[in-house]
């Protein structure tokens, strides 16, 4: 009986409650929206290196060396030789690795000298490969594989012939334009920094840095790009190294030898912890987007006990009649807060649904314009209690009108008011 009564009485004032239906549910969404964007972003994050165990590179901080390895942000302040790699290589308990050298660009996009180990062995979304949109991986020389980003940005196609810049800015000054890249590949979107990148092989990174010194080119020292086809173009060295070891039981006793290794100073990072790292920075970032999304829907919960108790007036004689019928004080708190229970648990009904509607809407331009892969947002555990924390707050609201209605006498609401 008291649900039913909640319900006429609502729809008796549809229009204001309708309104503040709607602005409670955007704020569920945003509040929704917000938290579940940021989880979904930390897991992309996160699973840009999915299948890798250990980064190895020179001597450094954990996050400095996860951002400029894996999100191609920032520079190494010194290389790996390659002796260096191929004695981490040919341990028994790795069971791939993929060197990565890094220092060109080509128009702000990061050139990365690799091998097709890359393709075979890495992993993101957790268990995703590499796959192409078009064409092959590279060949050992001037051929590159471009990010699905660079490509769709740049209007590039396979078969095309472009030009690396030396460097790593913008606007490239010294250009490799003697030996032009074919563009043998085009990757599906990644959700990954390699949409934004270019991948070649070792052998070519080397070759275009044939008579050079010091970042410049040596006056009579060119080689022809036809000299290099039969030049050994071994790196002297790399820049990190993405690591897949055979037994993940093994990966403190890998990441201490490369820590201890006397040759020369390495780091070797495992990614999920240099990731929380570097989460940890960006705490507070995150806590203002949360605290704004709060505010919003403490603002909207503001909104519908005004509107409840603006209500009250409108209300009086409805609230005496059902104090004349028997109806005591507490029946007229349970309907007010019955009231707001509804308009809550619609809300964020409308919330949670139209939060997926329109992830599943907005899905393929997140994947195909910044590769992003956004699950929908699961009715779960952590749903409900978000749920509960939305509920105690909307009744918390309520008791101001609820109270206000307790404590209506019933000549109160028979009384004529000229």
């Amino acid at each position: 009986m008291l649900i039913k009564l909640a319900f006429f009485s609502l729809s008796n004032r549809r229009s204001t409650a309708l309104l503040t239906l709607l602005s409670l549910s955007i704020s569920i969404l945003l509040l929704l929206g917000v938290e579940h964007l940021r989880q979904e972003a930390r897991a992309n994050f996160a699973q840009a290196v999915s299948g890798t165990d250990l980064i190895v590179g020179a001597r450094t901080g954990s996050v400095n060396l996860l951002l400029y390895s894996v999100f191609h942000i920032g520079n190494p302040s010194n290389n790996i030789s390659w002796q260096s790699y191929r004695t981490l290589a040919e341990s028994r308990d790795v069971a791939w690795s993929v060197p990565i050298s890094l220092g060109d660009s080509h128009r702000g996009f990061r050139v990365i000298g690799t091998t097709n180990d890359l393709f075979e062995h890495y992993r993101y979304a957790r268990t995703r490969p590499l796959e192409m949109a078009a064409g092959t991986a590279f060949a050992p020389l001037y051929e590159v594989v471009l990010g699905s980003r660079v490509a769709r940005e740049l209007n590039y196609q396979v078969g095309d012939s472009i030009v690396v810049s030396h460097g790593t800015g913008a606007v490239g000054f010294i250009h490799h334009d003697d030996k032009p890249f074919i563009v043998s590949g085009i990757l599906e979107p990644t959700g990954t920094p390699l949409d934004k990148t270019l991948l070649t092989s070792l052998q070519s990174i080397e070759a275009i840095h044939i008579g050079w010194q010091d970042g410049v080119p040596i006056p009579g020292r060119a080689v022809s790009a036809e000299t290099t086809l039969t030049m050994d173009l071994e790196p002297a060295s790399i820049t990190a190294v993405l690591v897949g070891l055979n037994s993940r039981m093994a990966t403190f006793g890998v990441q201490r030898m490369i820590n201890q290794y006397q040759p020369e100073p390495l780091t070797g990072i495992l990614p999920g912890v240099a990731l929380s790292e570097l989460w940890g920075t960006l705490g507070n970032f995150e806590n203002l987007l949360m605290i704004m999304s709060a505010m919003v829907l403490v603002s909207a919960l503001i909104g519908m006990s005004t509107m409840l108790l603006a209500s009250l007036n409108e209300r009086r004689r409805e609230l005496a009649i059902l104090r004349a019928v028997g109806a005591r004080p507490w029946y007229l708190f349970a309907l007010i807060e019955l009231e707001v229970l509804i308009l809550a648990l619609l809300a964020f009904a409308i919330g949670w649904g139209g939060l997926n509607l329109l992830l599943a809407a907005i899905e393929p331009m997140l994947i195909s314009r910044w590769g992003l892969f956004v699950d929908p947002l699961p009715f779960n555990l952590e749903t409900l209690k978000r749920l509960g924390l939305l509920l105690a707050a909307s009744l918390t609201m309520g008791l101001f009108p609820a109270v206000a209605a307790y404590r209506r006498s019933l000549a109160d609401g028979l009384m004529v008011r000229s």
